[in-house]
């Protein structure tokens, strides 16, 4: 079984800054590409930023020169710090793991959610 847990959200005036955390666990052997989205309240769910299991990442127009995500592998975590919020960046924020788990005697590959955590920035 595995679990990721998000941690970091909350209530940020604009200009300030956030660091989300994602960690994941359980019979995991590895994991792939990892990315946080968000969804807005009336608005799909969008790509914040991603990075490759070799450290490459992408990142929304929007929200480049603002974000950064980064790994750790030893502790299966990525983390995405955000800076000079803006009230157009309040939304849910998800992480998303593509890892290989074992499941009984199976080695399967998949994506996992995270709970969600809500960063509102007020103006």
């Amino acid at each position: 079984q595995v679990q990721l847990v998000e941690s970091g959200g909350g209530l940020v005036q604009a200009g300030g800054s956030l660091r989300l955390s994602c960690a994941a666990s359980g019979s995991i052997f590895s994991i792939n590409a990892m990315g946080w989205y968000r969804q807005a309240p009336g608005k799909s769910r969008e790509l914040v930023a991603g990075i490759t299991s070799g450290g490459a990442t992408i990142y929304a127009d929007s929200l480049k020169g603002r974000v950064t995500i980064s790994r750790d592998n030893a502790n299966n975590t990525v983390y995405l710090q955000m800076n000079s919020l803006k009230p157009e960046d309040t939304a849910v924020y998800y992480c998303n793991l593509h890892l290989t788990y074992a499941s009984g005697s199976s080695r399967l590959s998949t994506n996992f959610w995270g709970q969600g955590t809500q960063v509102t920035v007020s103006s």
